[in-house]
C-alpha cells in the first residue's frame, strides 16, 4: 500500500511525517562478500558483478561484519531497495570500526573523540579509501563512474558527507539521524568547539553547496541534536543560493519528523531511495 504523507513548508524546508510504509513484495537482499583492494582497503559487495557498470551506492554505519548480519538490514536499506533496480552497493569501515581500530586507542565514537583531541586527521583516511575503493569498482567495471552516491545512519550519515564533500564523483548523498555537530554526543565531553571544527557538518557547507542533499530526522532527538541538523540544511541552502544563484531550486531536501529519540523517522531509507532515484537515475 502506497505511504500516505503529512507535508509542510517552514522555512524553506521539507517538514513531513510518514504514518505508513509501502509493502515489500521482493526476494531476499544479497549476501555481502568481503574484498580488498589492490591498494589493501577492504569493503563489503552486496550482490555480484553486473554485466554492465552499474549506479553504485556507498552505504556508511559500522564495521563490515555489523553491516553483513541481520542487524545491517536495517542500515542496508536503501541499498536493497536500489539493488532491485540494477545497482551495487558497497560499504567500508567508518572511522574507529572494524579494520580502523587503532592499537591502544579507544574505538568507535570514544575513538572519535580522542583522534580530535589528539590532533589526528580523523575522516582524511576515511575519504581515501573509500575513493580507492571507488577507483577500483570502476577500474574492474563494476561501477558506473557517472552514477554514484552515498548514505548514512547517523555516524555514518556524517561519515557519508564527508566521502560527498571529498569526493566530487559522488553525484548525491542522503543521511538519516545523522551526526552534524559531534560535540551533541556524550561521547566527546571536554572535547572543544575548536577542535571538531574540522569534522563538524558545516565545514563542509562550501564543498558540498550545489550537490544533492537529503537528510531525515527526528523531531526530537537529542543524541545527535535535531536543531542543529537543521542549522546545517539551512546553512547549506543559503550557500548554495549564494554561490548558485541561477539555480532554478536548491537541491537540499530535509524530512523532520516523529521518531522515538534517536531512531529514523518512518519511511527514511525508501525515502533516501527515492531522493538518490532523482539526483543520480538507474542504469540506462
Amino acid at each position: 500500500m502506497p505511504a500516505r504523507w503529512y507535508v509542510m513548508f517552514v522555512g524553506g524546508l521539507l517538514l513531513s511525517a510518514a504514518v505508513s510504509v509501502r509493502a515489500a513484495d521482493n526476494p531476499s537482499p544479497p549476501a555481502m562478500q568481503t574484498l580488498v583492494t589492490p591498494g589493501g582497503t577492504r569493503y563489503g559487495l552486496f550482490g555480484e558483478k553486473p554485466a554492465a557498470p552499474a549506479p553504485t551506492l556507498f552505504v556508511l554505519a559500522s564495521t563490515l561484519e555489523a553491516m553483513a548480519q541481520d542487524g545491517g538490514r536495517i542500515y542496508t536499506a536503501t541499498g536493497v531497495e536500489l539493488f532491485r533496480e540494477g545497482w551495487l552497493y558497497v560499504t567500508v569501515d567508518v572511522p574507529c570500526h572494524g579494520a580502523d581500530r587503532m592499537e591502544g586507542q579507544p574505538t568507535e565514537l570514544e575513538g572519535w573523540a580522542h583522534r580530535v583531541k589528539t590532533g589526528q586527521d580523523l575522516f582524511g583516511p576515511f575519504n581515501r579509501r573509500c575513493s580507492e575503493v571507488l577507483d577500483h569498482l570502476i577500474a574492474e567495471g563494476y561501477t558506473d563512474p557517472e552514477r554514484v552516491a552515498a548514505v548514512g545512519t547517523s555516524r555514518g550519515g556524517l561519515s557519508a558527507l564527508h566521502f560527498a564533500a571529498a569526493e566530487p564523483r559522488v553525484r548525491a548523498v542522503t543521511a538519516i539521524s545523522p551526526v552534524t555537530d559531534p560535540l551533541a554526543l556524550r561521547e566527546f565531553e571536554g572535547v572543544t568547539a575548536e577542535q571538531v571544527r574540522s569534522i563538524a557538518a558545516d565545514s563542509l557547507v562550501p564543498a558540498l553547496a550545489g550537490r544533492p542533499v537529503g537528510i531525515t530526522m527526528g523531531n526530537d532527538d537529542a543524541r545527535v541534536n535535531t536543531d542543529a541538523c537543521i542549522a546545517f540544511a539551512r546553512a547549506l541552502v543559503t550557500k548554495t543560493r549564494e554561490q548558485y544563484s541561477k539555480k532554478p531550486f536548491v537541491p537540499v531536501e530535509l524530512i523532520v519528523g516523529p521518531a522515538a529519540g534517536h531512531t529514523a523517522v518512518d519511511g527514511a531509507y525508501p525515502t533516501a531511495a527515492r531522493f538518490l532515484r532523482r539526483y543520480v537515475g538507474p542504469r540506462p
